[in-house]
Order: C-alpha cells, then structure tokens, then sequence
C-alpha cells in the first residue's frame, strides 16, 4: 500500500528524543510538514540524511514548514543520536511500526535470500490542510534535503 498526492496525511501521535508527544494535527493549519522516514539511527545513510535535513533546518524554517524524522528506534536511542550527531529537528519514535505501516514504508526486503521486513527510506510533504502534496518512496539520501527543499518552495510560490 503506498500512499499517493491528494490524499490526506494519515494521522499519529509519537513520543520525541525527550519524550515529549507529537501529535500530527498540531500542525494543522499552521505550517507544512516534512516527514521522513529512515531505517536507523546512527547508520552511514541514515547519520548524513538526519544531519543533511538539520543542516537546511533554517531554510525550512523560512518556508513555513517542520522537519520530522521517524524510525522505530526508541526515545533514548533517538536522543543518543541527536546528542551525538548535533541533530537539531525532532526525531519520533515509532516501536511498534504502526505509523511505519500507515504510511507504506513498511516492507519486505530481500536479505541475503531472506524476506525480511524493515523501513524504506521514504520522505512525504504534507501542506498546512493535512494533504500529502509528495509521497516520496525508496529515496536516496544524497542530495535530499535540497530537493525536498525545492519542492517545498513550490507549494509556497
């Protein structure tokens, strides 16, 4: 199931580094939303992605639009990471992989001949009215951020 344009962002509620809940719907009507989704804290790919979104952070900023990673790492893992790397955005904490699974990045990879289920990298652009204007899956890191950055410069023009 992949979620596609025009439809409406799935709702959540997931804890932070600091354990703090953050709910989807506080954005509402506010600011645009940039959600990424990354299979772990403290891999090679997922360490430059995480730092890479942070490092625009002001940019985003100036579009109106907050930056939320989640993987299913757990809060201390997250706030480990975070203190570790200088990540400033918030990272959420999704153990159990249900938002994983609401919003389709949750699946079967094959490993070494074996099917085994993890997160696809994948990064979704909610407007200010909760609608996903980008579903982005299987995405490559490099370059990233920038190109989500552009594309959320086009919601604002």
């Amino acid at each position: 199931m992949h979620l596609k344009a025009g439809e409406r962002a799935p709702a959540f509620s997931l804890p932070d580094a600091d354990m703090q809940t953050v709910d989807l719907a506080a954005f509402a009507g506010k600011q645009h939303v940039v959600l990424f989704f990354y299979p772990k804290d403290g891999t090679p790919g997922c360490t430059l992605e995480a730092t890479d979104f942070s490092d625009h952070e002001d940019d985003f900023d100036q579009e109106n639009c907050v930056l939320l990673g989640i993987s299913r790492d757990d809060c201390y893992r997250h706030a480990e990471f975070r203190d570790q790397e200088g990540i400033g955005i918030e990272l959420l904490s999704d153990t159990d992989g249900a938002v994983c699974k609401l919003y389709g990045v949750w699946q079967p990879k094959e490993v070494d001949g074996h099917k085994k289920f993890c997160i696809i990298r994948s990064t979704f652009i909610i407007d200010k009215a909760g609608v996903i204007r980008h579903a982005l899956y299987n995405v490559n890191y490099k370059g990233h951020a920038q190109e989500v950055l552009r594309l959320v410069k086009e919601l604002n023009s």
